[in-house]
């Protein structure tokens, strides 16, 4: 498969080391694109990327693709999506997804009707430590999951590599607060309801860097979903969410030092849930890091077998509706239901390359 990526900056360059590594898994990125000729002659240089761009509609008329992989900021989303889908090149696009609900509609619908598959680069659900608990979940050793805690708390400098975080009116629930929610109902299913308290801790920063939130799931189940850029904690956990589950049977806890608690009816274990340090990837950003990787190949994956990716847009939908409906519920300090997209899936067909 021949791919491209779109935007070479500071977390891209993850991006550009997984492709790297799928290479011999027949993925070839052939071509990099950034509005910043040196930072797209750079990403070339750096990885043996053939060519590079500085406009992505000259990219898509000058390259035969198979994929495209959008890593820029999202107030360029849209049009970069329906850029590529126009151009009938399968698409994987940065979260979040967009600017606003519309947007996000929009550019699954014109995938939808254009029967290109897109996917939201969501990669905490495939960090290693959450694969994990995703077994155990899967295993049925703990019962019917009822009750949860997801925490992804740190004072880690974020600011220093993303300074524009201060300036961000939506800042830590639509940055990784989306991320948390996302784990949220993959391990407790949808939302019937959320309530929301934000906090501006940071007198630098102007939208919110800290919020608490509490889920009614459809399946009964409740959880608190917390994120926050501004903890003073030792020892920091950055970048990991920590996660508490609770079940009809047993428990699931994951603790700051990737320790893995599983409680089943009266039987105790615990194992190491870390990720690998690979050859381009360092503490503490690893676990992160790392589910690039995952990420990216589980989405060729699923195309390859002619399946939408398990994050595809329409399933994106539901996570960026729990955070609209997170800002909605902070403002009105009343519990809000998220939106619901009535729209069909598409159909894929396999690639053959």
């Amino acid at each position: 498969m021949r791919g491209a990526l779109i935007g070479c900056g500071f977390f891209a360059q993850n991006h550009l080391n997984a492709w790297r590594d799928m290479r011999a898994e027949g993925i070839e990125l052939v071509a990099v694109c950034d509005i910043d000729p040196v930072k797209a002659k750079a990403a070339a240089d750096t990885f043996g990327v053939p060519r590079h761009y500085t406009d992505p509609q000259t990219l898509f008329e000058s390259e035969q693709l198979d994929f495209v992989d959008i890593a820029t900021r999202m107030e360029t989303h849209h049009d970069l999506v329906c850029l590529a889908v126009r151009h009938g090149v399968r698409t994987i696009v940065q979260k979040p997804f967009a600017s606003d609900w519309q947007q996000c509609v929009s550019m699954v619908e014109t995938a939808r009707a254009a029967r290109v598959p897109l996917a939201v680069h969501e990669n905490f659900r495939f960090q290693a430590p959450m694969q994990a608990v995703r077994e155990v979940l899967a295993s049925g050793a703990i019962g019917a999951p009822t009750w949860g805690r997801f925490a992804f708390r740190t004072g880690f400098d974020v600011y220093k590599t993303q300074p524009y975080f201060h300036q961000d009116k939506k800042l830590a629930i639509l940055d990784v607060g989306i991320h948390v929610l996302d784990l949220a109902r993959v391990f407790l299913g949808e939302v019937r309801h959320l309530s929301c308290e934000t906090q501006q801790r940071n007198p630098r920063n102007v939208g919110e860097d800290t919020a608490t939130m509490l889920l009614r799931h459809t399946s009964g189940a409740v959880s608190l979903v917390e994120c926050t850029y501004e903890a003073r904690q030792i020892p920091d956990s950055f970048p990991q969410t920590l996660v508490t589950i609770e079940g009809e049977t047993g428990s699931i806890k994951v603790h700051e030092d990737f320790r893995m608690v599983v409680t089943s009816g009266n039987e105790v274990s615990e194992r190491s849930i870390g990720s690998p340090l690979l050859p381009w990837t360092q503490a503490p950003w690893h676990v992160a890091q790392e589910s690039v990787l995952l990420t990216q190949r589980a989405i060729i994956a699923a195309w390859r077998a002619g399946r939408e990716a398990e994050t595809s847009g329409a399933d994106n939908l539901n996570t960026y509706a729990l955070v609209d409906a997170a800002y909605a519920a902070a403002e009105s300090g009343r519990a809000v239901a998220p939106e619901v997209w009535r729209g069909e899936t598409i159909a894929v067909a396999s690639v053959r390359r």
